[in-house]
């Protein structure tokens, strides 16, 4: 958990702690480094990171684990979420992360996706996970 970042420079804010995330990955198998950083509803930044594990369905993605920071600090509202990864193509959440990313946001939820250098393209959760399955299916 970080500091409340001014609203000028949330992006940046995100993106320097997504970036801190991912040089601590476990990632001795992909070689692949996520970095993931939550605004929360409380203001506040949540930050995580991916680790893999030798029974590989047992590791975790970023974006999961920052949720967790999120929801063990107390906040349970994503404003916005960024991913930071290598290599050229988006990374953007896997299909279980945006399952888990649903959870605790709207549809106009701005997930960003970074390279180490900085924003690549901003969705929206809706863009990402059109007609989906939600708290609100089980009210």
């Amino acid at each position: 958990m970080t500091r409340r970042p001014a609203a000028s420079g949330k992006l940046d804010a995100l993106l320097e702690a997504a970036l801190a995330a991912r040089a601590n990955a476990h990632a001795p198998y992909s070689r692949f480094a996520v970095g993931a950083a939550i605004l929360a509803s409380d203001g506040r930044i949540y930050a995580g990171t991916n680790f893999e594990n030798a029974a590989f369905p047992l590791g975790l993605c970023a974006e999961a684990a920052a949720i967790a920071a999120m929801v063990a600090g107390g906040a349970n509202r994503i404003e916005e979420l960024l991913v930071v990864a290598g290599g050229r193509a988006l990374c953007t959440p896997c299909g279980g992360c945006r399952q888990r990313i649903r959870e605790f946001a709207g549809e106009r939820t701005r997930i960003h996706v970074a390279g180490p250098r900085g924003l690549r393209r901003s969705f929206t959760l809706a863009e990402l996970l059109p007609h989906a399955f939600g708290p609100g299916n089980l009210r």
